[in-house]
């Protein structure tokens, strides 16, 4: 579809995004009424998660989501085109992004920073090819561990992208270790430049410092209500910095009779930015 048609792209994260599994209550209509707005012809869904393929799958079966029309998985590593219940891999983007690693893969990174202090690597279940994570304590000394990341991957020559994010549910840190070239923003980017569509009618949906990229560059960006307040300062800071604070909203509740977390959240942030898109799921009740 090209961006003349006038199509809607919903960026949205899934894990206390879209799927109501954190601590807050879901409005009972949230979802149904996304799942409106999903199926009208001209909008597309794009989820953008830390998880791989076969866990979005889960996710879809557990919470009665929809099957979106593109996936930016494995925090933004690899990307799908859904066409017929079919996942097709955009061979292109992993070949963008792997130049960044030098030509190592993940085992040959952990090699370089296995001894740190407080980084335990995650389950092979949650591993990408393009994707190394790790958990780490949630009162980590960020600063310090990240800046000796940083120094051992320079002096290898592997350029790293480095997102850090608390799993507020569990009380653990996340850290995911990716190719410089790749986030969540650059993949929407590219996903957006390589189907034709719009920077002006799409809107990115997060809730969590992985999403922190996507929400505070130049795309319209939403933070659902449900963010913890730490989350909501740094995005709100960020934005500011890179003069986006236009592009950021942070959902409130008391909208449509929802209460801004979850699925109300991105109902909320995409009639800001678009208000017309109301019109698509406006009379659907629980």
């Amino acid at each position: 579809m090209s961006a003349a048609d006038g199509a809607i792209l919903i960026c949205t994260d899934l894990d206390r995004t879209l799927l109501p599994n954190g601590s807050q209550p879901e409005s009972a209509s949230a979802r149904p009424r996304f799942r409106a707005l999903a199926a009208h012809p001209d909008v597309r869904i794009a989820y953008v998660t830390g998880r791989h393929h076969a866990l979005v799958d889960e996710a879809i079966a557990e919470f009665n989501i929809p099957v979106p029309d593109y996936l930016i998985g494995d925090v933004g590593t690899s990307i799908y085109r859904v066409e017929d219940d079919t996942w097709l891999p955009e061979h292109d983007w992993q070949q963008q992004i792997a130049a960044s690693w030098g030509g190592r893969d993940g085992p040959a990174l952990h090699a370089l920073i296995a001894d740190m202090a407080g980084l335990l690597l995650q389950e092979p279940s949650k591993q990408g090819p393009y994707k190394l994570s790790y958990y780490t304590p949630e009162d980590w000394d960020r600063p310090t561990r990240l800046a000796e990341i940083e120094s051992r991957f320079e002096r290898e020559g592997v350029a790293a992208n480095l997102v850090w994010s608390l799993d507020e549910h569990a009380g653990t840190g996340l850290l995911d270790v990716l190719p410089a070239a790749a986030s969540k923003l650059s993949a929407v980017q590219w996903l957006i430049h390589h189907q034709g569509l719009d920077d002006e009618r799409t809107v990115c949906a997060g809730d969590s410092g992985n999403d922190l990229a996507m929400l505070t560059g130049p795309i319209n960006a939403v933070l659902v209500a449900n963010a913890a307040a730490d989350v909501r300062a740094d995005a709100a800071g960020l934005a500011e910095a890179a003069g986006y604070t236009d592009r950021l909203y942070q959902a409130t509740g008391d909208f449509h009779g929802m209460n801004g977390c979850y699925a109300a959240g991105i109902l909320e942030g995409v009639a800001h930015y678009l208000p017309e898109s109301v019109a698509l799921w406006a009379g659907v009740e629980p």
